[in-house]
């Protein structure tokens, strides 16, 4: 096989955060512009969330649901297991990351899984695709309303974190994501053909909103002087603590769609659906729980990311290997 150089450049999301990264790091906006970059972000996040709730069809929620067995395992996994799991070895994740980069570490177990690349891992591994459009669909829809209660839990526990759920967030969270994803329902009739039409525009669209986001996030650490801060044994450690997170998770995963005897197919569902976690929410929701971008949140939540995408792509070519082996 030739060897190709464009293989070994990133893709155009991932190359969009490389570059909102170094933007921020080279050209971080202050003052008025900075508050403009910050009122962007928040009315692309309404209008990501306005266009999932046009996208979502109610009817795969339903029919995912019917496939209860999956998508509890799914569900629990997601919401119960890694929150606890998380909590379980915080002192020893807390050791290896310092204290600001776990409480990013709390939240990341808090949110739901992925929608796209969990879709795409499952189908690149022979895994049962339409369960995991339903899985990734209902998971991102209870992550909107169970991901701020986990963070009123987790970060309740500790009073030194000092991060409470209240009112005000509460609201925030209700005009910002609940509201514009409930007028997208409402008009999802209306809209649908228009989104199923102009798919590369609406991705395009989340994409972008992640990039906002992350730029305005590493824009203010840069003014703020964060990164003279930041350790870099810190670093390490959260890529480190990423990667025995997921393997825990999964090998859990594997073992308990064994012990239900789900077919391989299934369990390959269960454990890209159930193990991921998602940038395109947790970023957004950061800013509507949180009231601001902080950088001890979102940084764990990028290199988690980017660590599960790594690994799970690895198993996905080790799946569909085997596939084409027992087909040959």
């Amino acid at each position: 096989m030739p060897f190709r150089p464009q293989a070994l450049l990133p893709d155009v999301f991932t190359g969009g955060i490389i570059v909102s990264i170094l933007s921020g790091l080279i050209l971080p906006c202050r003052g008025v512009v900075a508050v403009g970059f910050e009122w962007l972000t928040q009315g692309a996040i309404v209008l990501l969330f306005f266009l999932y709730g046009v996208k979502l069809s109610r009817r795969s929620v339903i029919e995912g649901l019917l496939h209860w067995r999956l998508q509890s395992m799914v569900a629990f996994f997601t919401f119960v297991f890694f929150p606890i799991i998380v909590s379980l070895l915080s002192p020893a994740l807390e050791s290896m990351v310092g204290a600001g980069l776990f409480t990013g570490l709390l939240y990341v177990a808090c949110l739901p899984s992925t929608v796209q690349s969990s879709i795409a891992f499952t189908a690149v591994a022979g895994g049962n695709v339409p369960a995991a459009v339903c899985s990734a669909s209902v998971s991102s829809l209870l992550g909107v309303f169970l991901t701020p209660l986990l963070v009123g839990i987790l970060f309740s526990v500790d009073n030194a974190r000092g991060v409470h759920v209240g009112m005000a967030a509460v609201l925030t969270i209700s005009y910002q994501i609940l509201l514009p994803f409930a007028l997208g329902q409402l008009v999802q009739g209306k809209l649908q053909a228009w989104t199923s039409a102009h798919r590369t525009l609406i991705a395009r669209n989340d994409q972008l909103t992640i990039w906002l986001v992350v730029y305005t996030s590493f824009s203010g650490a840069t003014v703020q002087g964060y990164w003279q801060r930041l350790d870099i044994y810190h670093l390490l450690g959260l890529i480190g603590a990423s990667l025995l997170l997921l393997i825990i998770i999964q090998t859990a995963i594997w073992f308990c769609c064994k012990l239900a005897h789900f077919d391989k197919a299934d369990s390959i569902t269960t454990l890209f659906c159930g193990s991921k976690k998602s940038l395109a929410v947790g970023a957004p929701m950061m800013l509507a729980i949180f009231g601001s971008l902080d950088n001890n949140l979102l940084l764990p939540l990028m290199v988690f990311h980017q660590v599960q995408l790594m690994l799970c792509s690895q198993l996905a070519a080790r799946w569909q290997r085997e596939s084409r082996g027992e087909c040959s």
